[in-house]
């Protein structure tokens, strides 16, 4: 009979089922001893072996020397045998050391019965003002004896957690070593899958879940000491004692009553193995009944494995439901409390948090959670109904810090109709549509791409070989050649296709990760990634949205701000970071530019719809995939961004047409609007400009043309030497893809040199033409011109051509005394020079057509002061040469007066009556303008009197001559009455024929 200090029980034969075989008993506890005992005895020779092997290599190294004498060779001894000695030492008493070192302070394995008092933890808001969630000090803890455990339960825990647990001292050193060598290779993590059932039960009951090297060796020391002082039967009764079962529940007895309503000794093989399994992660399996149901499908798999129940029996006991049930009592914001549950347990332990009486702040804002809820649930009572939805989940987020200010996993926690324990925020994994295209095009203006750059919307099937891959839009239109902002904003998904081949499948899920996706490593999603064939988290989804509102910097969601201990100390709390640049701002800029523009997305969504927000600009995109199962919108502005997913839960499609704008968009507008009412408007930064882009596809313009302004003279672009009087805007149509124009990874690099190369080159040209095709036959006055652009720059108004300037007078930043402004110049041109206009701050003041082209004016109405003089020569082409000189006016008062517009002018009785022009100075002055005509030689005559200086033309006086003299000279005076006295102002000579 085995000794039952180990704890053997005979009820636990492996159980073999060919014909005749004999059960197979457990190895025999004398045999552990004997392996125990090897494995110690390897240990304590380690060092030796190691200082032999190094004698063995010194005394390979030494026999490769040359010859030394007896007495260099006894010397040399001696120094080696006195270090081998000392290493060896130093390793015994080294590892003595280290070892009591790790440890002092270990808990005495009897306190694992003792029953201290526990204080409740308490998680609240971000303020610390409204308790969400408090774990109850009252720990619901019934004991059970060893006796009254169902067989099949120490058979479900054995076989899942430790199918090795009757041979083994409490640990396993070959699956140590290979849980090392996989960590080290990457493979998983370090140390971890090499916990025996015995350090599990240290690692909950005693120590805390901290990955430390330390706490690790303690663990082995203590598990090793527990099956010394314990036997496995004891083990196993505190085991089912002590093991938290999440929700307070302490103990398998505790958790059956809790969970099923039953005594232990009553539970049926599903339930069984449900608890068998909930050990390992209780919060996360509590709130994600599918993850709990594959981990006990898992359990009755490893049963059958192990012979300890049959197939039938797993079968069966897999076709039930779970029969758990949950009651939490009064919690707010179950998800996102369940959520910090989680990382609360990963970050110390089950135990610690729920005896510990910790005091957590949360990042959630209490006021927008319940804006989120009402906002679900508004929509909900609303339109779900009619959309054939039941579900919805939000998710908002603080861009600069990343806070998760509210989470909402489902449209009712406590509705299992619905599985509302199930968090589709956190652990919902979810096609997210065309909500995904803006990260791809982020990816594509990374690489190099712009947004005007040229893809054409036609029916393509970009499949090389294979199965055919024919993506169609929304409305199953083409449009042709369209910018690549045109795409986004319209939500095409041909053009989208384009972009994520031009990107790249593997950068485009790399790009993702960067912005912080967890979810994309693993699949091989192809072009469709794009249409949101890879599935994500709402939370993941949210969080990356937020890269772009925050500029290109990106911060880990937090939802954790503070944890104190009982005693009040900081455990750990999260500090402002300034994040980690994943973005060029520069291209956060366009990609919100882009979503806000709701102009632009007119056509397809309406203005002013779902996606904006009366009093603020706002960034939004929605999703939906093909068969209607997921609805998505994400939104943000520079300070606030959500994601709100809607569907059912079962991925039961919806209404087809109720997609992302009808069923997700008037969620996240509700909540929206409520979150940031009162609230400053911000706005977003102004995208970069594309003057700098070189290649014309790369340069294109709303409609899918490429503007482009153009020298008319020599049809080349126009360049900053080019005239105005030369310069038209002319627009193209590429005649190809622009796999035609750029090589795809490196876009703004040479053309390829042979595009058809490229593998989908053929196919997108191809598509191109078919479209042509269908146009012209589907409207034969269908028109479009198919031409290249220009490359090449204007050179025939090059620089060289360009006319001379050289101004002797006046010299720059001179002093000008008087207001008689006569210029001396020198021109000259290639070409001659044909014209020089000259202005003053920007107003025209002369121009002559032959030389010396100086100016003479006198500035009349010319304030003193500072002022620029702008010349400007140009030849008989236009190309010009413009210089401009500064100078201050110091010529004092001038008196109140009119000018006459022009100095003499010719006329035929015909052309009467005529308007003259009188330009005045100080015209708040003048009281009365008086015009004579005078002949030459005659007397003059009163021809108009002007008072009324409201209706001015052009700052301008005018008046009407209206009956023609006869043929003679005359002259035009001009006098103004200023203050009572009458002044002569100016003449102006007429001469009619």
């Amino acid at each position: 009979m085995p000794s039952r200090r180990y704890g053997y029980i005979p009820e636990l034969k492996k159980r073999d089922s060919r014909p005749g075989a004999k059960p197979v008993r457990i190895t025999p506890p004398s045999k552990l001893l004997q392996y125990a005992s090897r494995g110690l005895r390897f240990i304590l020779l380690l060092p030796f072996k190691v200082i032999a092997w190094i004698f063995h290599l010194l005394a390979r190294l030494w026999r490769g020397r040359p010859k030394l004498d007896r007495k260099t060779k006894r010397v040399a001894s001696r120094t080696l045998l006195h270090t081998a000695l000392f290493t060896l030492i130093t390793i015994i008493i080294g590892g003595t050391a280290y070892g009591v070192w790790v440890s002092r302070g270990l808990p005495d394995p009897d306190r694992l019965t003792d029953r201290q008092v526990a204080q409740s933890t308490k998680i609240y808001d971000r303020t610390g003002r409204h308790l969400l969630y408090e774990i109850f000090t009252d720990q619901k803890r019934t004991l059970i004896e060893f006796e009254d455990v169902p067989k099949d339960l120490i058979k479900a825990v054995i076989a899942t957690e430790d199918k090795e647990f009757y041979e083994h001292i409490g640990i396993r050193p070959l699956s140590i070593l290979r849980s090392v060598a996989y960590g080290l290779a990457g493979k998983s993590r370090l140390g971890s899958g090499a916990s025996t059932l015995t350090q599990q039960l240290v690692k909950n009951a005693i120590l805390t879940n901290e990955r430390t090297l330390n706490r690790k060796l303690k663990e082995i020391i203590l598990a090793m000491r527990l099956e010394q002082k314990y036997t496995k039967e004891q083990i196993l009764k505190i085991y089912f004692n002590e093991i938290p079962y999440g929700s307070t529940n302490y103990g398998v007895e505790a958790a059956a009553q809790s969970y099923f309503g039953k005594n232990t000794s009553e539970l049926d093989l599903e339930q069984i193995a449900t608890l068998a399994g909930l050990p390992k992660a209780p919060s996360r399996y509590l709130r994600d009944r599918e993850a709990l149901k594959n981990r006990r499908d898992f359990v009755l798999e490893r049963m059958v494995e192990e012979d300890y129940i049959s197939r039938g029996e797993a079968d069966a006991a897999q076709a039930r439901p779970l029969s758990l049930k949950l009651s939490l009592g009064n919690i707010r914001a179950p998800h996102f409390v369940f959520y910090v549950r989680e990382q609360l347990d990963q970050l110390y332990s089950e135990q610690l948090v729920d005896r510990g009486g910790l005091k957590v702040i949360t990042s959630l804002d209490w006021d927008k959670q319940q804006l989120a809820e009402e906002a679900i649930e508004a929509v909900a009572k609303e339109r779900f109904a009619e959309a054939k939805a039941n579900n919805a989940a939000l998710v908002a987020i603080d861009p600069k810090t990343g806070q998760i200010l509210s989470l909402v996993g489902s449209r009712d926690f406590h509705d299992d109709t619905i599985n509302g324990k199930f968090d589709v925020a956190t652990q919902g994994r979810r096609q997210p549509g065309s909500s995904f295209k803006p990260i791809v095009y982020a990816a594509a203006f990374e690489k190099g791409y712009t947004p005007n750059a040229i893809l054409f919307d036609v029916a393509t099937n970009f499949a090389v070989s294979g199965a055919d891959y024919e993506p169609k839009n929304y409305d199953l239109k083409e449009r042709g050649p369209v910018t690549m902002r045109e795409a986004l904003q319209l939500s095409l998904n041909i053009p989208a296709v384009e972009t994520l081949y031009l990107v790249g499948s593997d950068k485009g899920v790399e790009f993702a990760e960067r912005l912080g996706y967890t979810t994309l490593g693993a699949g091989d999603f192809g072009l469709s990634l794009v249409l949101g064939g890879g599935e994500v988290y709402l939370l993941d989804h949210t969080a990356g949205y937020a890269v772009f509102a925050n500029n290109g910097l990106r911060q880990t969601p937090v939802s954790i701000l503070k944890v104190e201990d009982s005693r009040g100390a900081i455990l750990s709390e999260w500090k402002p970071k300034e994040g980690e640049r994943v973005l060029d701002e520069a291209i956060a800029a366009t990609i919100s530019n882009i979503l806000s523009d709701d102009a632009a997305r007119a056509p397809t969504f309406g203005a002013g719809g779902v996606l904006t927000l009366p009093d603020r600009p706002v960034a939004a995109k929605t999703g939906t995939t093909n068969n209607y199962v997921d609805a998505w919108t994400i939104g943000y502005t520079p300070s606030l961004v959500a994601g709100v997913w809607a569907g059912n839960t079962d991925n039961s499609p919806l209404n087809k047409g109720d997609g992302g704008s009808k069923v997700a968009a008037p969620i996240w507008n509700h909540f929206m609007r409520a979150a940031l009412k009162d609230t400053p408007a911000e706005e977003f930064p102004a995208p970069p400009s594309l003057v700098d882009i070189d290649k014309p596809i790369l340069r294109g313009s709303t409609g899918g043309g490429i503007t482009l302004m153009i020298d008319k003279v020599t049809g080349k672009r126009a360049t900053s030497s080019t005239p105005e009087a030369y310069i038209v805007q002319r627009t193209y149509t590429p005649a190809h893809s622009i796999l035609h124009y750029v090589n795809k990874d490196d876009p703004r690099g040479p053309a390829p040199f042979d595009p058809a190369e490229d593998s989908q080159y053929a196919i997108w040209e191809a598509a191109i033409q078919a479209w042509v095709v269908r146009e012209r036959t589907a409207n034969p006055n269908w028109q479009i011109s198919f031409t290249d652009p220009p490359t090449e720059f204007d050179d025939a108004h090059s620089f060289e051509l360009l006319p001379n300037l050289e101004i002797l007078y006046p010299l720059a930043s001179s002093t000008l005394t008087t207001r008689q402004i006569d210029t001396d110049i020198k021109v000259n041109a290639p070409r001659g020079v044909s014209r020089v206009t000259y202005k003053i701050d920007e107003r025209f003041v002369g121009g002559t057509e032959s030389a010396p082209f100086n100016l003479h004016y006198y500035a009349v109405d010319l304030l003193d002061g500072d002022h620029t003089l702008t010349i400007i020569v140009e030849d008989d082409i236009g190309s010009r040469r413009i210089e401009s000189i500064p100078f201050t006016l110091a010529a004092g008062v001038e008196p109140p007066r009119v000018l006459w517009a022009e100095a003499s002018v010719r006329l035929t009785a015909a052309q009467f009556p005529r308007v003259f022009f009188l330009n005045p100075f100080k015209l708040d002055q003048i009281q009365e303008v008086r015009v004579y005509i005078q002949p030459l030689g005659g007397a003059r005559a009163l021809i108009a009197s002007l008072t009324d200086f409201s209706n001015l033309f052009n700052n301008q006086l005018t008046f009407s001559w209206d009956a023609a003299p006869g043929a003679g000279e005359y002259e035009l005076i001009a006098e103004i009455v200023t203050g009572g006295a009458v002044r002569e102002s100016g003449r102006m000579r007429v001469m009619v024929e």
